[in-house]
């Protein structure tokens, strides 16, 4: 049995089903999928939750390879970010710090006295954990930090590069450190022409559909499970409304949920585990996609893929997504619209996704106009929330994840996977699928 049916959830029980189990997935909402989502906005369907997923990690390739999906990549539309009142060119960097310190110059991203700052790295010694933040900051300065690690990690994952574990979320950066100077050792690194990130025409939001089909195993949606019990042939699973709860029994159970459910059904079983996962704190986002008439946006937007927004910029939006300058299948669906969206919302900052839906249009539209010059009203919207949707990687967060799973060992038949444990993006999540499908077929 799988418990959620997010893109963990499908995966592992598409992996559990190819090994030869009966296998049954239940998830609490109407649909599966998780954050991979698609809606319809001004007569097109686009994705309204993860639009793309990393090309340099193998998993989600591989994936989209076994389900027979074509893969497509951006367009060459640079990147920007919103820094000290105008839109600016990208520099190179890993994770912010800069490969060129001339690109990093030119783009006029940092004010003088930050560049200085940036270009006289201070050799600051390194423990097993730290923040990225107080990691890049020590060596590079706090502008830096401001001005690009932060809008690159927000973008990821909806949290604060000072409070963002180094070891969880760019452990190569760690490693560098330890070494000697970053800013020699990114300099060194080789150019790659090799597309970073991926999608499928039509969106991501396909994926999980693609999945499911021929996958060889049952999905029941609007499952809500409440409870979670072992028993002595494996595990009893409490399913539907207080009302009329049903118990199934199963083998196995793979809780492929996010931390906070996940503790809930581990409380009584794996307390240890419970405790653990109730400690991974999350940030709800909000994805508002804008539909506009292709005459009322400045072409000069057309060349660009988006922009991020640092948290000192004291803007509401903390990024925008030109998808019809990005993704050439989004500019094909209907020459006359384009589709951009924009994304809201840091941990720490929920107070800003508390307005209703027209009021994240309204500061969403105050936000593009500032930034981007787009003035015209949009001939349609969708405001796609994700409430705790996005858990945060807190110093110390690989230990953690490695207590957790010590705990959930002692229980034969039981595994957890999903985005709380080994990488937000889907290709780390993914792999976390794959390892629950390998930790319970050894244990049967």
């Amino acid at each position: 049995m799988v418990v959620g049916g997010g893109i963990a959830g499908l995966v592992a029980a598409r992996g559990l089903a190819a090994a030869g189990r009966d296998v049954l997935l239940l998830e609490g909402s109407p649909q599966v999928g998780g954050k991979l989502r698609s809606a319809e906005v001004a007569g097109l369907t686009v994705d309204v939750g993860a639009e793309a997923m990393l090309a340099r990690r193998p998993e989600g390739l591989a994936l989209a390879e076994e389900v027979g999906a074509e893969v497509v990549h951006p367009t060459s539309a640079a990147s920007a970010v919103w820094s000290r009142g105008a839109l600016r060119t990208m520099p190179r960097s890993l994770m912010g710090v800069p490969l060129d310190l001339d690109q990093l110059a030119a783009s006029g991203v940092l004010s003088p006295e930050g560049l200085l700052r940036a270009r006289h790295e201070v050799d600051t010694p390194v423990g097993d954990d730290v923040s990225v933040g107080e990691l890049v900051a020590g060596r590079l300065g706090d502008e830096l930090v401001d001005r690009l690690v932060e809008p690159l990690l927000g973008g990821v994952y909806a949290g604060h590069a000072r409070a963002i574990s180094a070891a969880a979320a760019v452990p190569q950066l760690l490693a560098m450190a330890r070494r000697g100077s970053l800013l020699e050792q990114v300099a060194g690194l080789p150019l790659s022409t090799a597309p970073v990130f991926a999608s499928l025409p039509g969106g991501m939001g396909r994926l999980p559909g693609l999945v499911v089909d021929g996958g060889g195993f049952e999905v029941r949606t609007a499952a809500t499970v409440r409870a979670l019990r072992r028993t002595p042939g494996g595990w009893a699973v409490t399913v539907g409304p207080t009302t009329h709860p049903e118990t199934v029994e199963a083998g196995s159970v793979v809780l492929a949920t996010p931390s906070v459910p996940a503790a809930r059904l581990l409380a009584d079983e794996v307390p240890d585990a419970a405790g653990e996962l109730a400690a991974i704190d999350t940030a709800s986002v909000a994805v508002v996609t804008l539909a506009f008439r292709t005459r009322d946006v400045p072409g000069g937007l057309l060349d660009r893929s988006g922009f991020l927004v640092p948290p000192v910029e004291q803007r509401t939006i903390k990024a925008s997504t030109f998808s019809f300058a990005k993704w050439a299948w989004v500019r094909e669906l209907d020459p006359d619209v384009v589709v951009l969206r924009t994304s809201l919302g840091r941990h720490g900052e929920e107070t800003t996704l508390q307005a209703a839906d027209d009021g994240l249009v309204r500061v969403s539209l105050t936000d593009l106009a500032a930034m981007a010059g787009i003035t015209a009203r949009p001939v349609d919207t969708h405001v796609q929330r994700w409430g705790g949707g996005l858990p945060q990687y807190a110093v110390g967060h690989l230990d953690r994840v490695a207590r957790i799973r010590a705990a959930v060992a002692t229980r034969p038949g039981l595994a957890v996977c999903g985005a709380a444990y080994d990488g937000v993006g889907i290709p780390a999540v993914i792999g976390s699928a794959r390892r629950a499908v390998a930790s319970v077929t050894r244990a049967e």
